[in-house]
């Protein structure tokens, strides 16, 4: 992509309005507990403390509005106690223009590499030194900078008050990432009946898989409706696959696919209804014609082989998703220590306790788990580590020429670059050109109102409470609005504390272009590109779908040995690396590099063929053998081959050199030739080779592929 197109494109993103859902009683909330602070501080103290306390009523309010599965009033007291830390020690430095220079720098490397521990955390950081900058001009004593921080953490202390005393719709959030995960899988049932190898996006399992993580106190407290069913849905889909996929389930064509089609749009309307349940708190319906075709399934003979087996599975996971809605998680045990028979084909209970209860570490607990991801990425090639180093050159270069133009308020420079400076060069482009067009409005909207009604320190306060409630509420549409709105409150804040409006509105627009240029030519001048690390990216994918799959072919290869956990961190790890691979691909599309080492038709061909080889992996997991099955001296002799050929095929990938399955593909054609009866293992083992081949095909540097003649 060219830079004129790259520009187009980030400045359309930035500029882009969007219809979402809105939250009028969330933002009411917020805006409520900044109006709470600035008017009793108005009341009690002093204008300029009313100013720097709405600056921490607004930053706590606006960190619960991020997508983290952490309690709101955690984050809300979590982000206070940052800001009046960074404010503290900002004013200790700020007499000396050398030492707050260094404060920046390292603070400002801290809070960028904070994007290593997850987005909300890097936004969290990223606040702290906006307020710094802003509320270092502000005390005048260190016993006012220690009131100022005092202020601040009250500010969130009341925001975590109102979230605790007027709570709406509690465990919101994980209610609607669990009824998406499901609603995911009932239009991939619909899907699957017209196209049988239709791709399943993996994103909701993901987000539900999360949102299930709690601490101790929470899962005391979880609604009993988010105990079981993510559990299910995650065992549904290789199940609605096998069910669907005309080579182990049932034919193309003919009176079984017929069945199976009107058997997945049952497991469809089941799979809404219980996503229905979940999101609004209400009991499972079901229409009798449903009822009828899960019955009749389960009694006809309509299925033979491989797939009446699936289709047995799949109704007795969905009346395990109907049931675990109903009923407690914590189930009482049963009478006389017998234990509770599973249904047919859905494991036994210890499998299933791995996703009753997932552990998310407190916060005490979470320090180490931030320090080990700092370390890791704390290298000259991480992205995170590149992004910190840059942010803080750009913030000390915003300061410096802040201070020395002729202008009031220079800390808006370095605190617009800051802000809108992300790890990649979309956000970084779309933000900043979003940023300056909504404070160009909102400095205009506010500066004209100012001119207009010369309004008082409190009728500025209702002003500002009025735009931050706006904010609260748009904040999702684009972050143009969202900016637009901020300008406004700012100008309205400073209103407060009697500067001129006139004034703030011309220092204003020149430094915020001051600090959207500064950022944009940072990214230009020392950029961190996706694009050369695409084929890092395909490689790890390829490991992680390698795991995946020998995971399941040993447990075809020795059955007595089963480990139902290994099965499902691997697949766990290549969902993660593919995930990995369609953001990067998502980043590098956006990009100003031509592409090196992977032209766009081999990525689109490897994308597929890595796709295929994870969907077949799938396909042979939900037809795992019982503990009690013979073992498969074939499985396991293709595994051992394709054990020995996956990392030199993964160094390959990385190295740009041809692969060589020539040993999986002997291994599978001698696999074939012992086997009379082809079962599900042997047709997803032919599944799998033609996905490898794929593969070698579209990454081979010779026209054909070494493999692809060596099959001819």
């Amino acid at each position: 992509m060219t830079w004129s197109k790259a520009l187009k494109d980030t400045v359309r993103t930035g500029l882009t309005v969007e219809r979402t859902k809105l939250q009028p009683l969330v933002a009411v909330r917020g805006a409520a507990g900044v109006a709470i602070v600035i008017g009793v501080v108005l009341w009690l103290a002093t204008p300029t403390l009313a100013v720097s306390s709405a600056f921490g009523a607004f930053a706590s309010a606006l960190v619960t509005f991020q997508r983290s599965w952490r309690p709101r009033p955690v984050l809300a007291l979590a982000v206070a106690a940052g800001l009046a830390i960074s404010t503290f020690l900002g004013y200790m430095a700020a007499a000396d223009h050398l030492a707050f220079a260094v404060l920046l720098a390292v603070w400002t490397l801290l809070a960028g590499m904070a994007w290593a521990v997850g987005p909300v955390s890097g936004m969290v950081a990223t606040q702290t030194v906006a307020v710094m900058l802003i509320t270092v001009t502000l005390p005048t004593s260190v016993a006012g900078a220690l009131l100022h921080a005092g202020i601040i953490v009250c500010a969130g202390v009341v925001q975590a008050a109102l979230i605790v005393l007027f709570p709406i719709r509690p465990w919101g959030l994980q209610r609607d990432a669990l009824a998406d995960a499901l609603a995911a899988e009932a239009d991939y049932a619909r899907r699957l009946r017209h196209d049988p190898v239709a791709r399943f996006d993996a994103q909701p399992l993901m987000d539900a898989r999360s949102a299930a993580e709690l601490t101790p106190r929470q899962a005391r407290n979880r609604p009993r409706q988010l105990g079981g069913p993510r559990g299910v849905a995650e065992r549904l889909r290789p199940v609605l696959a096998s069910l669907a996929d005309p080579v182990v389930g049932a034919p193309a064509e003919g009176p079984e696919r017929d069945h199976v089609r009107d058997l997945l749009a049952a497991a469809a309307t089941v799979l809404d209804a219980v996503a229905r349940s979940i999101r609004w708190g209400r009991p499972v319906r079901l229409p009798p014609e449903v009822m009828a075709v899960l019955e009749g399934a389960e009694s006809g003979s309509m299925l033979t082989g491989p797939a009446r087996r699936s289709a047995l599975r799949l109704i007795a996971l969905l009346a395990d998703a109907v049931e675990a809605t109903d009923e407690p998680v914590k189930e009482a045990p049963p009478a006389n220590g017998e234990r509770r028979k599973p249904a047919e084909g859905t494991g036994n209970s210890k499998e299933k306790e791995p996703y009753r209860h997932l552990l998310r570490p407190t916060v005490p607990r979470l320090v180490p788990v931030g320090l080990r991801a700092l370390r890791r990425e704390a290298r000259w090639s991480s992205a995170i580590g590149r992004h910190a180093v840059r942010v803080a050159a750009v913030s000390l270069a915003g300061y410096a020429l802040g201070s020395a133009l002729p202008l009031g308020h220079g800390y808006w420079a370095p605190m617009t670059s800051v802000m809108v400076m992300r790890p990649d060069f979309g956000q970084t482009y779309s933000r900043g050109v979003a940023r300056f067009v909504g404070t160009l409005v909102g400095v205009f909207v506010g500066g004209l109102v100012m001119a207009l009604a010369h309004p008082g320190p409190w009728v500025c306060a209702a002003l500002a409470v009025v735009c931050i409630g706006l904010m609260y509420l748009l904040m999702r549409t684009g972050y143009s609005v969202a900016s637009a709105c901020i300008a406004a409150y700012v100008v309205f804040l400073l209103g407060i504390a009697g500067e001129g409006w006139s004034q703030t509105v011309e220092e204003r627009v020149i430094l915020t272009l001051l600090g959207g240029l500064l950022a944009m030519a940072a990214y230009a001048l020392f950029p961190a590109w996706e694009t050369p690390k695409l084929r890092d990216r395909l490689a790890d994918w390829l490991a992680a779908n390698g795991r995946y799959s020998l995971a399941v072919l040993d447990t075809f290869a020795r059955p007595a040995e089963r480990k139902p956990r290994r099965v499902r961190e691997a697949l766990l790890d290549a969902r993660a690396a593919r995930q990995a691979w369609d953001d990067a691909v998502a980043r590098a599309q956006r990009e100003p590099v031509r592409h090196r080492g992977i032209s766009r038709s081999a990525e689109r061909g490897a994308e597929a063929a890595l796709a295929t080889m994870g969907r077949t992996t799938m396909l042979m997991e939900a037809h795992l053998p019982d503990r009690d099955a013979t073992p498969s001296k074939e499985a396991e002799d293709f595994a051992a081959a394709l054990r020995a050929a996956l990392p030199e095929a993964v160094a390959a990938v990385r190295e740009r050199r041809d692969l060589d399955w020539s040993g999986p593909l002997q291994a599978y054609a001698a696999w074939q030739a012992r086997v009379d009866d082809e079962g599900v293992a042997v047709r997803a083992a032919e599944l799998l080779v033609d996905a490898l081949d794929e593969l070698a095909g579209v990454l081979s540097r010779g026209p054909g592929g070494r493999n692809r003649a060596a099959r001819r």
